[in-house]
């Protein structure tokens, strides 16, 4: 292969991905630009929002994705539960609609180490050792184990501070 042949594969290849990744995310900038702003939050992680005063009801579209506590003062906290786009919608209480927006959840924003065993996989945070993650895709056997261990260290400080005399 001669390396001209050779530089117009690569940049044919380079072209196509760049035409595969424009089309993948325009039904995602439509979806987000018929609402008006965006909130971009990261799974397992809270974002405060400013929202007017006299909400009283909050929808949440897909509550797998991402929820949300009304707070006093017109707060909004938005905590990232899992992948994907979804949107919230806030009205008085007469029913007139005051926010629609929709909410990006995005990966974790710490460094994280995924390690694959075969088709298993698990996921560490790395800050500054790396240390078990749960993220959602690990392999059940690894996410139940790390879950298991963090609620035995919960269980076992809550029994300590309950027993510690004040």
């Amino acid at each position: 292969m001669s390396v001209r042949s050779l530089r117009t594969a690569v940049r044919a290849f380079f072209v196509f991905r760049s035409l595969a990744i424009g089309i993948l995310l325009v039904p995602a900038t439509a979806f987000a630009a018929g609402t008006g702003d965006v909130i971009a939050a990261n799974v397992d992680q809270a974002k405060l929002i400013r929202i007017p005063d006299r909400v009283a009801t909050i929808i949440v579209g897909n509550p797998l994705i991402a929820d949300i506590t009304l707070q006093t003062g017109g707060i909004l906290v938005v905590t990232g539960k899992g992948y994907g786009a979804t949107n919230f919608v806030a009205m008085d209480r007469a029913g007139e609609v005051l926010v629609d927006r929709v909410i990006l959840v995005e990966g974790p924003a710490d460094p994280i180490v995924t390690v694959y065993r075969g088709v298993e996989r698990e996921s560490y945070s790395c800050m500054p050792i790396c240390q078990p993650r749960v993220t959602l895709g690990d392999s059940e056997r690894f996410f139940k184990a790390a879950i298991d261990q963090a609620g035995a260290l919960s269980g076992q400080a809550a029994g300590a501070a309950a027993a510690k005399p004040q």
